[in-house]
Protein backbone atom coordinates (compact mmCIF):
# COMPACT_ATOMS: atom_id res chain seq x y z
CA UNK A 1 0.00 0.00 0.00
CA UNK A 2 2.78 2.12 0.66
CA UNK A 3 4.37 1.91 -3.05
CA UNK A 4 0.13 2.47 -4.08
CA UNK A 5 0.57 6.06 -2.08
CA UNK A 6 4.09 6.85 -3.29
CA UNK A 7 2.40 6.50 -7.31
CA UNK A 8 -0.60 8.59 -5.83
CA UNK A 9 1.74 11.32 -5.11
CA UNK A 10 3.82 11.41 -8.25
CA UNK A 11 0.83 11.11 -10.22
CA UNK A 12 -0.64 14.74 -8.56
CA UNK A 13 2.81 16.08 -8.79
CA UNK A 14 3.04 15.20 -12.40
CA UNK A 15 -0.24 16.90 -13.10
CA UNK A 16 0.43 20.19 -11.15
CA UNK A 17 3.49 20.33 -13.45
CA UNK A 18 1.47 19.77 -16.44
CA UNK A 19 -0.61 22.22 -15.59
CA UNK A 20 2.31 25.05 -15.12
CA UNK A 21 4.13 23.92 -18.18
CA UNK A 22 0.68 24.03 -20.50
CA UNK A 23 -0.49 27.44 -19.22
CA UNK A 24 3.52 28.85 -19.78
CA UNK A 25 2.93 27.23 -23.31
CA UNK A 26 -0.45 29.42 -23.98
CA UNK A 27 1.14 32.55 -22.67
CA UNK A 28 3.77 31.86 -24.67
CA UNK A 29 1.71 31.30 -27.94
CA UNK A 30 -0.22 34.50 -27.30
CA UNK A 31 3.04 36.86 -26.73
CA UNK A 32 4.19 35.06 -29.90
CA UNK A 33 1.45 36.63 -32.15
CA UNK A 34 2.13 40.12 -31.10
CA UNK A 35 5.97 39.23 -31.00
CA UNK A 36 5.74 37.94 -34.91
CA UNK A 37 3.97 40.78 -36.39
CA UNK A 38 6.21 43.17 -34.95
CA UNK A 39 8.85 41.80 -36.76
CA UNK A 40 7.29 41.24 -40.13
CA UNK A 41 6.07 44.68 -40.05
CA UNK A 42 9.92 45.69 -39.37
CA UNK A 43 11.64 43.29 -41.91
CA UNK A 44 10.89 44.86 -45.79
CA UNK A 45 11.98 48.11 -44.10
CA UNK A 46 14.99 47.40 -42.13
CA UNK A 47 16.51 45.23 -45.25
CA UNK A 48 15.98 48.23 -47.64
CA UNK A 49 17.20 50.65 -45.06
CA UNK A 50 20.33 48.37 -44.77
CA UNK A 51 20.85 47.81 -48.37
CA UNK A 52 20.37 52.04 -49.02
CA UNK A 53 23.11 52.46 -46.05
CA UNK A 54 25.50 49.47 -47.73
CA UNK A 55 25.48 51.97 -51.07
CA UNK A 56 25.99 55.05 -48.89
CA UNK A 57 28.54 54.15 -47.22
CA UNK A 58 30.66 52.53 -50.39
CA UNK A 59 30.49 55.86 -52.18
CA UNK A 60 31.73 58.04 -48.85
CA UNK A 61 35.11 59.29 -48.60
CA UNK A 62 36.83 58.20 -46.04
CA UNK A 63 36.33 61.45 -43.68
CA UNK A 64 32.99 61.18 -44.03
CA UNK A 65 31.42 57.75 -43.55
CA UNK A 66 32.84 57.30 -39.87
CA UNK A 67 30.65 54.65 -39.21
CA UNK A 68 32.14 52.65 -42.15
CA UNK A 69 36.11 53.20 -41.41
CA UNK A 70 37.98 49.73 -41.07
CA UNK A 71 40.56 49.58 -38.51
CA UNK A 72 42.99 47.23 -37.35
CA UNK A 73 41.49 45.05 -34.82
CA UNK A 74 42.29 45.18 -31.76
CA UNK A 75 39.39 45.45 -29.53
CA UNK A 76 35.73 44.00 -30.40
CA UNK A 77 32.70 44.57 -29.17
CA UNK A 78 29.97 41.91 -28.84
CA UNK A 79 26.22 42.73 -28.15
CA UNK A 80 25.21 39.23 -26.82
CA UNK A 81 21.21 38.89 -26.88
CA UNK A 82 19.28 36.61 -24.90
CA UNK A 83 16.08 36.51 -22.96
CA UNK A 84 15.22 37.49 -19.00
CA UNK A 85 13.96 34.01 -18.39
CA UNK A 86 14.61 30.19 -18.85
CA UNK A 87 12.42 27.49 -19.56
CA UNK A 88 12.84 28.05 -23.07
CA UNK A 89 14.95 25.18 -24.33
CA UNK A 90 18.48 25.96 -26.14
CA UNK A 91 17.68 29.01 -26.88
CA UNK A 92 19.82 31.24 -24.54
CA UNK A 93 22.95 28.46 -24.09
CA UNK A 94 23.18 28.59 -28.47
CA UNK A 95 23.65 32.39 -28.11
CA UNK A 96 26.35 32.11 -25.06
CA UNK A 97 28.24 29.48 -26.95
CA UNK A 98 28.62 31.17 -30.10
CA UNK A 99 29.79 33.92 -28.08
CA UNK A 100 32.44 31.72 -26.12
CA UNK A 101 33.08 30.51 -29.83
CA UNK A 102 34.11 33.93 -31.46
CA UNK A 103 35.92 34.53 -28.28
CA UNK A 104 38.11 31.57 -28.39
CA UNK A 105 38.26 30.95 -32.36
CA UNK A 106 37.85 34.28 -34.62
CA UNK A 107 38.88 36.96 -32.05
CA UNK A 108 41.53 35.39 -30.11
CA UNK A 109 44.33 37.40 -28.55
CA UNK A 110 41.70 40.54 -29.09
CA UNK A 111 40.63 42.28 -26.41
CA UNK A 112 36.87 41.68 -25.97
CA UNK A 113 34.17 43.69 -24.56
CA UNK A 114 30.27 41.65 -24.18
CA UNK A 115 27.47 44.05 -23.83
CA UNK A 116 24.83 41.71 -22.24
CA UNK A 117 21.14 42.58 -23.24
CA UNK A 118 18.75 40.17 -21.25
CA UNK A 119 19.70 38.77 -17.50
CA UNK A 120 20.02 35.36 -18.97
CA UNK A 121 23.72 36.72 -21.06
CA UNK A 122 24.14 39.75 -18.07
CA UNK A 123 24.35 36.68 -15.03
CA UNK A 124 26.37 34.35 -17.12
CA UNK A 125 29.07 36.95 -18.43
CA UNK A 126 28.99 39.01 -15.01
CA UNK A 127 31.94 37.77 -12.94
CA UNK A 128 34.02 37.25 -16.08
CA UNK A 129 36.77 39.03 -17.64
CA UNK A 130 34.61 40.15 -20.29
CA UNK A 131 32.00 42.31 -18.92
CA UNK A 132 31.76 45.96 -19.13
CA UNK A 133 34.03 48.01 -17.13
CA UNK A 134 34.47 51.53 -16.72
CA UNK A 135 32.75 52.59 -20.20
CA UNK A 136 29.73 54.92 -20.97
CA UNK A 137 27.56 51.70 -22.30
CA UNK A 138 24.42 51.20 -20.65
CA UNK A 139 24.19 48.30 -18.67
CA UNK A 140 21.13 45.96 -17.04
CA UNK A 141 19.57 45.94 -20.54
CA UNK A 142 17.26 43.40 -19.37
CA UNK A 143 14.21 46.18 -18.85
CA UNK A 144 14.37 46.65 -22.60
CA UNK A 145 11.57 43.75 -23.13
CA UNK A 146 9.72 45.58 -20.81
CA UNK A 147 8.63 48.13 -23.49
CA UNK A 148 10.31 46.98 -26.18
CA UNK A 149 9.93 49.90 -28.47
CA UNK A 150 12.28 51.90 -31.01
CA UNK A 151 12.64 54.96 -28.54
CA UNK A 152 13.80 52.37 -25.72
CA UNK A 153 16.00 50.88 -28.17
CA UNK A 154 17.55 53.79 -29.60
CA UNK A 155 19.46 54.98 -27.22
CA UNK A 156 21.24 52.29 -26.92
CA UNK A 157 22.52 51.48 -30.35
CA UNK A 158 23.82 55.47 -29.69
CA UNK A 159 26.27 54.54 -26.94
CA UNK A 160 27.48 51.93 -28.82
CA UNK A 161 27.92 54.07 -32.20
CA UNK A 162 29.51 56.51 -30.09
CA UNK A 163 32.03 54.32 -28.76
CA UNK A 164 32.83 53.26 -32.04
CA UNK A 165 33.59 56.63 -33.92
CA UNK A 166 35.85 57.57 -30.22
CA UNK A 167 37.53 54.28 -31.12
CA UNK A 168 36.72 52.65 -27.74
CA UNK A 169 36.32 49.36 -30.38
CA UNK A 170 36.96 48.49 -33.48
CA UNK A 171 34.40 46.26 -34.66
CA UNK A 172 30.86 45.76 -33.00
CA UNK A 173 29.11 42.13 -33.41
CA UNK A 174 25.83 40.73 -32.45
CA UNK A 175 24.34 37.67 -31.61
CA UNK A 176 21.04 36.46 -31.85
CA UNK A 177 18.92 34.11 -32.68
CA UNK A 178 16.24 35.30 -35.71
CA UNK A 179 13.01 34.80 -35.83
CA UNK A 180 11.96 32.03 -38.66
CA UNK A 181 8.61 30.42 -37.23
CA UNK A 182 7.41 29.28 -33.92
CA UNK A 183 9.49 25.63 -34.26
CA UNK A 184 12.66 27.39 -35.62
CA UNK A 185 15.30 29.93 -34.14
CA UNK A 186 18.56 30.35 -36.44
CA UNK A 187 21.59 31.64 -34.02
CA UNK A 188 22.73 34.66 -36.55
CA UNK A 189 26.00 36.35 -36.26
CA UNK A 190 26.05 39.87 -37.83
CA UNK A 191 28.69 42.32 -37.84
CA UNK A 192 27.09 45.84 -37.18
CA UNK A 193 29.82 48.16 -37.24
CA UNK A 194 31.97 49.10 -39.24
CA UNK A 195 29.09 49.03 -41.72
CA UNK A 196 30.17 46.57 -44.72
CA UNK A 197 30.47 47.82 -48.07
CA UNK A 198 27.84 45.83 -50.57
CA UNK A 199 28.38 43.27 -52.26
CA UNK A 200 29.49 43.56 -55.96
CA UNK A 201 27.83 40.73 -57.24
CA UNK A 202 24.46 41.38 -55.59
CA UNK A 203 21.46 42.62 -57.37
CA UNK A 204 20.51 45.13 -55.22
CA UNK A 205 23.97 47.13 -55.69
CA UNK A 206 22.36 49.93 -57.16
CA UNK A 207 22.82 53.59 -58.05
CA UNK A 208 20.47 55.87 -55.83
CA UNK A 209 20.36 59.96 -56.05
CA UNK A 210 20.39 61.78 -53.33
CA UNK A 211 18.15 64.78 -52.44
CA UNK A 212 18.72 67.01 -51.16
CA UNK A 213 22.09 66.29 -50.51
CA UNK A 214 25.25 63.52 -49.52
CA UNK A 215 25.62 65.36 -46.40
CA UNK A 216 22.37 65.78 -44.77
CA UNK A 217 21.90 61.89 -45.77
CA UNK A 218 24.61 60.99 -43.84
CA UNK A 219 23.97 63.35 -40.59
CA UNK A 220 20.77 61.48 -40.77
CA UNK A 221 20.14 58.47 -42.66
CA UNK A 222 23.08 56.35 -41.35
CA UNK A 223 22.46 56.87 -37.44
CA UNK A 224 18.50 56.31 -38.41
CA UNK A 225 19.42 53.09 -39.90
CA UNK A 226 22.29 51.51 -37.75
CA UNK A 227 19.39 52.12 -34.70
CA UNK A 228 16.70 50.07 -37.02
CA UNK A 229 19.11 47.29 -37.71
CA UNK A 230 19.64 47.26 -33.75
CA UNK A 231 16.27 47.30 -32.89
CA UNK A 232 14.96 45.11 -35.82
CA UNK A 233 17.86 42.35 -33.81
CA UNK A 234 16.43 42.83 -30.57
CA UNK A 235 12.61 42.09 -32.12
CA UNK A 236 13.90 39.39 -33.85
CA UNK A 237 14.96 37.79 -30.61
CA UNK A 238 12.62 38.68 -28.71
CA UNK A 239 9.82 36.47 -31.35
CA UNK A 240 12.34 34.06 -31.18
CA UNK A 241 12.22 33.69 -27.16
CA UNK A 242 8.56 33.43 -27.48
CA UNK A 243 8.48 30.61 -30.31
CA UNK A 244 11.28 28.61 -28.27
CA UNK A 245 9.08 28.70 -25.19
CA UNK A 246 6.28 27.96 -26.94
CA UNK A 247 7.29 24.75 -28.32
CA UNK A 248 9.88 23.65 -25.08
CA UNK A 249 6.32 23.63 -23.09
CA UNK A 250 4.65 21.85 -25.77
CA UNK A 251 7.33 19.37 -25.18
CA UNK A 252 7.07 19.13 -21.86
CA UNK A 253 3.48 19.15 -21.88
CA UNK A 254 3.55 16.01 -23.93
CA UNK A 255 6.16 14.57 -21.84
CA UNK A 256 4.39 14.95 -18.89
CA UNK A 257 1.43 13.35 -20.28
CA UNK A 258 2.83 10.80 -21.24
CA UNK A 259 4.44 10.09 -17.80
CA UNK A 260 1.29 10.44 -16.24
CA UNK A 261 0.20 7.56 -18.11
CA UNK A 262 2.55 5.28 -17.42
CA UNK A 263 2.48 6.00 -13.95
CA UNK A 264 -1.50 5.10 -13.82
CA UNK A 265 -0.54 1.81 -15.55
CA UNK A 266 1.81 0.94 -12.50
CA UNK A 267 -0.37 1.79 -10.59
CA UNK A 268 -3.23 0.21 -11.62
CA UNK A 269 -0.72 -2.75 -11.34
CA UNK A 270 -0.02 -2.03 -8.49
CA UNK A 271 -3.23 -2.08 -7.07
CA UNK A 272 -4.47 -4.78 -8.98
CA UNK A 273 -2.15 -6.65 -7.35
CA UNK A 274 -2.87 -5.90 -3.75
CA UNK A 275 -6.09 -7.05 -4.44
CA UNK A 276 -5.09 -10.12 -5.80
CA UNK A 277 -2.67 -10.50 -2.84
CA UNK A 278 -5.97 -10.43 -0.23
CA UNK A 279 -8.15 -12.60 -2.05
CA UNK A 280 -5.46 -15.09 -1.92
CA UNK A 281 -5.04 -14.41 2.05
CA UNK A 282 -8.51 -14.71 2.13
CA UNK A 283 -8.89 -17.78 0.03
CA UNK A 284 -5.84 -19.56 2.11
CA UNK A 285 -7.28 -18.19 5.51
CA UNK A 286 -10.85 -20.56 4.70
CA UNK A 287 -8.94 -23.67 3.66
CA UNK A 288 -7.11 -23.42 6.95
CA UNK A 289 -10.80 -23.38 9.12
CA UNK A 290 -11.77 -26.12 6.80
Amino acid sequence: MANLKEIRNRITSVQSTRQITSAMKMVSAAKLKKAQDAIIRMRPYASKLKEILENLSASLESNEGIYAQQREIKSVLIVAITSNRGLCGGFNANVLKQVNKLIREEYKGKTITILSVGKKAEDFYRKTDYHIKGTTLPKQLGKLYDNLTFQEVAPVAQAIMEAFVNKQFDKVVLVYNQFKNAATQVLTTEQFLPVLPPNTKSKSNNDYIFEPDKKEIVQDLIPKSLKTQFYKAILDSNAAEHGARMTAMHKATDNASDLINELKLHYNKARQAAITGEILEIVAGAEALN
